[in-house]
């Protein structure tokens, strides 16, 4: 499968994005869908997945309660839907995906296929 993510840009703290994840398969129950982003200079930290078999919704601790991750019925696009931005969510985006175990969800190094990064700058 390949990904190809979009929708990053330049918004105002409190502002709004969504980004898209499009993938080249359906992906249904085989794959978890996950969102990483990494500023410059610091680790490649996990937001958000979907986990393949029920599809149940995980965030990271920063994100919580203002990020909602979703699939489309088709099963080929994943979206992260950001709300209340803040300027330390400034970062490239990266949606993944892999069939990792439950355990392993939150970790890049489980997921073998990346898209390309997508740009969030968030201004003060």
């Amino acid at each position: 499968v390949q990904l190809q993510a979009s929708g990053g840009g330049l918004v105002q703290a409190g502002g709004s994005l969504r980004l898209s994840c499009a993938a080249s398969e359906r992906t249904g129950s085989s794959y978890s869908m996950a969102w990483f982003r990494q500023a410059p200079g610091k680790e490649r930290e996990f937001v958000a997945a979907a986990w393949r078999n029920t599809g149940t919704s995980f965030y990271g601790d920063s994100v919580k309660g203002r990020f909602s991750i979703s699939r489309d019925n088709a099963k080929t696009t994943i979206y992260l839907q950001m709300n209340d931005l803040k300027p330390e969510d400034t970062a490239l985006y990266y949606c993944a995906a892999a069939r990792v175990i439950l355990s392993a969800l939150r970790d890049p190094v489980s997921y073998n296929t990346w898209g390309q990064g997508t740009l969030v700058t968030v201004s003060s």
